[in-house]
C-alpha cells in the first residue's frame, strides 16, 4: 500500500485557514435509538464480540464491524452487517458476512500476534484497512496499520511513524496505542490515533491530571504529513475499590470535508464505577507539529483543540457500556447520523452495544 498521494500542499493550504473552533459546543445531537447483540452469539462458527471498530460503507450501504479477539477464540477476523437506521429508530443489526484477515503468505494470524482495533472501508478501492495494538508485556511487536481485499487475504501494510515502534524504552505502552483510524483528504490521508500517551510523553491520565496522545496524520505511502499531540480528559471518577481506572482515545473520524477537523472519542473506565465516553470535535489548526518532539513531558506544545459535542451518559440509554468504535452513518430527515459500538471484552457482564446519534 505505497500509493503516492500529493496531500501536502492541500494541508498546507488548510493551515493556513484562519477559521477558529467554536468555544463551546451547542446542544445539538439526540438519540436515534440503540440495539444490543446476544453474547457470545455463533455467526458461522466464530464467537461474536470484542467489536471494537466500525464503518459504514456509502456506496453499499455495508457496515463493516471488526473484532479485537487476538486469534484466542478463532482466527483475526472483520464482519460486515446491515444495521437499518430511519426517523423512527435504530432496527435490529443482522450480520452479513464474516472474513478471516490474513498474513502475506495467505493464512491466519497467529494467536497474540495482532490485537485489531478498529477498521475503515477504502472508498477508492473497496478495500478494509485496520489497525493492530501491537505487543509490549509479553513480546515487542509493532503497531500497525493494514488493508484487506474484499476476501480477507493481504493487500498492504502502512509503514508507521518511528516514535510509534516498539522499543524497551520507548514507544507506546501496553494496550495504549493504535485504537483510532480514520481516511481524511478524500482518501488520500490516512490518519491513526493513539489511545494513551507514549513511555516518553509521560503519565497516562489520573483523577488528578490528564495526558498528551499523539494523532498522526500520513499519505499512503506512509510519509508522516503531521504528528499532533491531542489532550485526554483526566480520568473521572476514583475507583471505590482502588481498583484500575484509566481514559483514553478509542476512535477518530474524520469530518469528511476538512481535513484538519475530526471527531474524537475518549472513554473512561473505572473499576467498581463504570465507563464514562464523550464524543468530541478537534480541530488541528495552530497545533504544534510534534512528529519531532522526542517527549511531550519534557516541551511546550500546542495541542489541538477540543469542544464537547456529546456525552453518552445524557442520552438515557440502558447502559453507557465500552463504546470503542465510530462511523458516519446514512442521512436520516437530512441530519448526518454517528453509529457507536461497544466492545464487550467477551465478558458476560457486559453488552456489544449498537448506538445512533443523529446531528441536528
Amino acid at each position: 500500500m505505497r500509493i503516492k498521494h500529493a496531500v501536502t500542499g492541500l494541508f498546507a493550504v488548510a493551515l493556513a485557514m484562519s477559521a477558529a473552533a467554536p468555544a463551546h459546543a451547542e446542544d445539538r445531537v439526540r438519540l436515534l435509538g440503540e440495539t444490543t447483540l446476544p453474547h457470545a452469539m455463533d455467526y458461522e462458527g466464530t464467537t461474536v464480540g470484542g467489536l471494537s471498530g466500525i464503518d459504514f460503507d456509502p456506496r453499499t450501504g455495508r457496515y463493516a464491524l471488526i473484532s479485537d479477539d487476538r486469534s484466542d477464540r478463532q482466527p483475526a477476523r472483520a464482519y460486515t452487517a446491515d444495521v437499518p437506521l430511519s426517523a423512527d429508530g435504530l432496527g435490529p443489526v443482522r450480520l452479513t458476512e464474516v472474513r478471516t484477515l490474513l498474513r502475506p503468505d495467505g493464512t491466519p494470524y497467529p494467536k497474540g500476534t495482532v490485537d485489531p482495533e478498529d477498521v475503515r472501508w477504502d472508498q477508492w478501492n473497496g478495500n478494509l484497512w485496520w489497525s493492530s495494538e501491537g505487543e509490549r508485556a509479553a513480546q515487542l511487536i509493532d503497531p500497525s496499520i493494514r488493508a484487506a481485499h474484499q476476501d480477507g487475504s493481504f493487500a498492504g501494510e502502512l509503514p508507521l511513524a518511528p516514535n510509534l515502534a516498539m522499543r524497551p524504552e520507548t514507544g507506546p505502552k501496553q494496550n495504549e496505542v493504535l485504537e483510532g483510524l480514520t481516511f481524511a483528504a478524500g482518501g488520500g490521508l490516512v490518519v491513526g490515533a493513539m489511545e494513551g500517551p507514549l513511555i516518553e510523553d509521560g503519565e497516562s491520565p489520573t483523577t488528578e491530571h490528564g495526558a498528551l496522545s499523539r494523532i498522526t496524520l500520513q499519505n499512503r505511502s506512509g510519509e508522516v504529513v503531521r504528528q499532533v499531540a491531542y489532550p485526554l480528559d483526566e480520568v473521572f471518577a476514583p475507583s471505590p475499590t482502588g481498583g484500575f481506572s484509566n481514559n483514553g482515545v478509542t476512535a477518530i473520524l474524520a469530518d469528511g470535508q476538512d481535513p484538519l477537523r475530526y471527531l474524537v472519542m475518549e472513554r473512561s473506565f473505572v473499576t467498581g464505577v463504570g465507563n464514562s465516553v464523550r464524543i468530541y470535535e478537534v480541530d488541528l489548526r495552530g497545533a504544534t507539529d510534534v512528529q519531532d518532539v522526542e517527549s511531550l513531558a519534557q516541551e511546550q506544545v500546542r495541542p489541538v483543540r477540543k469542544t464537547l459535542l456529546a456525552d453518552l451518559s445524557e442520552f438515557g440509554l440502558s447502559t453507557v457500556d465500552n463504546v470503542e468504535g465510530m462511523t458516519w452513518g446514512p442521512q436520516v430527515d437530512g441530519a448526518r447520523t454517528l453509529v457507536l459500538v461497544s466492545d464487550d471484552n467477551f465478558s458476560p457482564e457486559q453488552t456489544t452495544q449498537v448506538i445512533a446519534l443523529a446531528l441536528k
